[in-house]
């Protein structure tokens, strides 16, 4: 009787171990290979504005600056992609989209920019290439030049999203600190177009998005992968 109960408790152990460690934020990209694809090649599961958004020999860009998002919405889970960004490229990874028609305000941006473009060297740190955009700067630049392939992995696990970018964890985000509208808990400003309610009022779920051709400067991506924590 008591090795039977020495054995359960063993397997709970075990089950709770496991657990655990699958909702740990990887420290490196993960191998996402045989993950769910983000968005179909058809794009049937996306929402975005007719002929805007394309695959082409594998790369998925835009047109327009208009987003697409994901019709489905997600929890807990990691998005594994790689980018690449023309001179002057702004874009960004958006998660917990909770309104599609008015989303500025209501999710999540995890910035992509060319840092090293002139103007956008004199923006705020916290608009830098991996950052939680307005909101929160990336420990360090680490995007690479134009032209060249990066790759970002954005864990999303209820109020925490973690970001890596190309081999580094640049950001770590608790939503549960930003109890101001209109100000980060460093003191800083938070943008004004971004001033609906306080990311600690979010709901840890929504739609995944992508921003597209931003003041005429083009963005690119490919291996799009999604795995749910759930």
């Amino acid at each position: 009787m008591r090795k039977t109960i020495l054995l359960a408790v063993v397997a709970i152990a075990w089950a709770v171990a496991a657990a655990a460690a699958e909702n740990v934020p990887p420290k490196t990209h993960p191998n996402s290979t045989k993950w769910d694809n983000l968005f179909s090649a058809d794009l049937s599961d996306a929402v975005f504005p007719k002929g805007v958004w394309f695959y082409e020999n594998g790369l998925l860009t835009a047109t327009k600056d208009e987003n697409i998002w994901t019709k489905r919405q997600y929890e807990n889970c990691i998005i594994d992609l790689e980018f690449k960004n023309a001179p002057g490229t702004n874009s960004g990874v958006f998660v917990y989209g909770s309104d599609l028609k008015n989303w500025v305000p209501n999710s999540i941006e995890v910035q992509i920019l060319d840092d090293t473009f002139p103007e956008h060297m004199k923006y705020p740190k916290t608009w830098m290439c991996a950052g939680i955009f307005g909101r929160l700067a990336p420990t360090k630049s680490a995007v690479k030049k134009p032209g060249e392939w990066n790759r970002m992995t954005v864990t999303c696990q209820g109020t925490m999203i973690y970001v890596i970018l190309n081999g580094e964890h640049v950001t770590q985000i608790d939503m549960k600190k930003w109890t101001s509208n209109t100000k980060n808990p460093d003191g800083s400003d938070i943008p004004q177009w971004l001033q609906g309610k306080p990311l600690a009022e979010f709901a840890a779920k929504g739609h995944i998005g992508l921003q597209g051709k931003h003041e005429g400067k083009p963005i690119y991506f490919r291996n799009l992968k999604i795995k749910t924590l759930d």
